[in-house]
């Protein structure tokens, strides 16, 4: 039950902790002192990578596959990584699912991908964490969308508002033994396929006038483990775009062009 490990190192699970954002969470995470738990699903390549890459840092990594479809079979991969990591306190809610849909074109298929991935796989992954270890913390990783009602994302954007609710949620039932926070990153990582007039299409609408770098969000993941006060948040790292959505109001009005 959490025993200080022997290298005297915490450790983290961090799911899709192989690529993009989780990758360099994985890393900051390595860097500041870390053993990784290093789960992936279909990444087993750059899973293996990362993981040398971790240790080239100092630290041990253990690879875990898993699809997280399987919310079945989450016990048994926390059995497997305390079992490798009995120092286990920290669990990074990473992996996602994500795909555009508004609600008239979303099929149960894909409805059930984006729950089942954003949503359950946290949910029952908290609960496992919670029961195998004695103090630690969750950390959620969000999506500034969550400010706004874009329908074009509908499964997907509903599965992450739902994420921040179970984030408050869980910091209440398990407090004060396990804190539980989210951050929520804006244009970071942009798809590969994102082109350059649209990432600049983008930062138009973001007050800082910027893309957000990983740093940003390893930063606060890292702000959030140091403070010990802080509980049930959720910090939105997006330069400000999640701030833009005013709605009309009397102060805009113009009868003469109503």
């Amino acid at each position: 039950m959490n025993k200080p490990a022997a290298n005297g190192r915490p450790a983290a699970l961090i799911t899709g902790g192989a690529i993009r954002l989780g990758r360099a969470i994985t890393l900051a995470l390595a860097a500041a002192g870390y053993d990784i738990a290093l789960h992936y699903n279909s990444s087993a390549g750059p899973a293996a990578e990362t993981a040398a890459t971790v240790r080239d840092l100092g630290g041990r990594c253990t690879l875990f596959g898993h699809d997280l479809q399987d919310a079945a079979g989450i016990p048994e991969l926390m059995g497997q990584v305390t079992a490798v990591f009995p120092h286990l306190n920290l669990l990074v809610n990473n992996a996602s699912a994500y795909d555009q849909a508004t609600i008239a074109a979303t099929t149960p298929e894909l409805f059930d991908r984006q729950l089942a991935v954003n949503l359950r796989a946290p949910f029952f992954l908290t609960q496992a964490f919670a029961a195998a270890i004695e103090t630690g913390t969750v950390i959620n990783i969000l999506d500034n969308k969550i400010a706004f009602n874009q329908y074009e994302y509908a499964a997907y954007l509903l599965s992450k508002k739902s994420l921040a609710d179970l984030t408050r949620l869980a910091a209440m039932e398990f407090a004060p033994r396990i804190r539980v926070n989210g951050v929520a990153p804006g244009v970071v990582l942009p798809a590969a396929s994102r082109s350059e007039s649209y990432l600049q299409w983008r930062v138009q609408g973001i007050p800082l006038q910027r893309q957000g770098e990983t740093r940003h969000i390893t930063e606060t993941i890292l702000h959030l483990l140091n403070n010990e006060f802080l509980t049930g948040q959720f910090i939105t790292v997006d330069g400000g775009e999640s701030l833009t959505n005013i709605g009309q109001n009397a102060a805009q009005f113009d009868p003469e062009i109503v």
